[in-house]
């Protein structure tokens, strides 16, 4: 188009888009140079998901609805270092690529086994917890005594599915059935029943069941059995937020808060301070 033979009244407007069209593109160019940290900060607002259903780390009590928890405390700490306000959103654990990828929380601080597979989609800090398995089944009942006799011919173990019990499980078990319990059904519900003789949990949900139930019986796997190291994740990408948090983690490892956080959830066993 040649702009020295156009007409004023031609001009005029196409200037108006072309600016219009630059102005958008400078824009975009300033979002996408937004770090993740940065838009916390900008925003004041640290999204944090969480599985309210985690006894002793991210707890919401059926009938208070506050919620309590090891990374409860945490997330609390994190946003007053961080100066921004803190809001919780509800997930799970097969919900955790959707929830991060798609960018519904910042980052997912409900204890998240570092496994391979979640590795390869998602970022991690430290770790500060660590569990083994445990299994859960009816007191009084003629079933599974010992963790030997839970993968025998005609049992069944439950997991959740999503978490890191499906996986392991998936792998260990050579006779017993597996079966993989979608929500809104629970593991519970699976033994209660008598559609499973077990199901597998760690060391914090074993916490729920001893301390609310007066019918499960808990059994701990052998010491020889893998544990697996529990941190925050985040979508991969910028990182920016993710060293922040890996440094706020550093912070209360050395300043005694998450042992005394930890003490207060009955998780001292399973927590680690270096």
């Amino acid at each position: 188009m040649n702009f020295y033979f156009m007409t004023p009244h031609l001009f005029k407007p196409l200037l108006q888009v072309l600016c219009g069209l630059l102005c958008f593109a400078g824009a975009g160019l300033v979002m996408a140079q937004t770090s993740r940290l940065d838009r916390v900060l900008q925003n004041k607002e640290l999204r944090a998901c969480i599985w309210p259903e985690y006894y002793s780390i991210t707890y919401r009590n059926p009938k208070t609805r506050e919620l309590s928890g090891i990374d409860i405390e945490l997330t609390q700490e994190l946003a007053k270092e961080l100066g921004v306000k803190l809001r919780y959103v509800d997930s799970n654990f097969s919900q955790l690529f959707d929830a991060l990828e798609q960018d519904r929380c910042d980052v997912a601080t409900h204890a998240i086994g570092i496994t391979p597979e979640r590795t390869a989609r998602l970022q991690f800090t430290q770790p500060y917890l660590r569990s083994g398995l445990f299994a859960v089944t009816l007191k009084n009942k003629e079933g599974p005594q010992s963790w030997e006799s839970l993968d025998q011919p005609g049992r069944v173990i439950a997991v959740a599915a999503g978490t890191l019990m499906e996986n392991v499980m998936s792998k260990s078990l050579k006779k017993a059935r597996l079966v993989k319990v979608q929500a809104p059904g629970t593991r519970e519900q699976e033994v209660l029943s008598g559609r499973a003789d077990a199901f597998m949990t760690d060391y914090p949900y074993s916490l729920r069941m001893i301390d609310l139930t007066d019918w499960a019986a808990v059994i701990a796997a052998p010491q020889n059995m893998p544990t697996t190291e529990y941190a925050y994740a985040m979508a991969k990408g910028d990182n920016s937020l993710l060293l922040k948090v890996d440094a706020f983690l550093s912070t209360v490892k050395k300043d005694g808060r998450l042992l005394q956080f930890a003490k207060q959830h009955n998780l001292e066993p399973i927590v680690v301070l270096k």
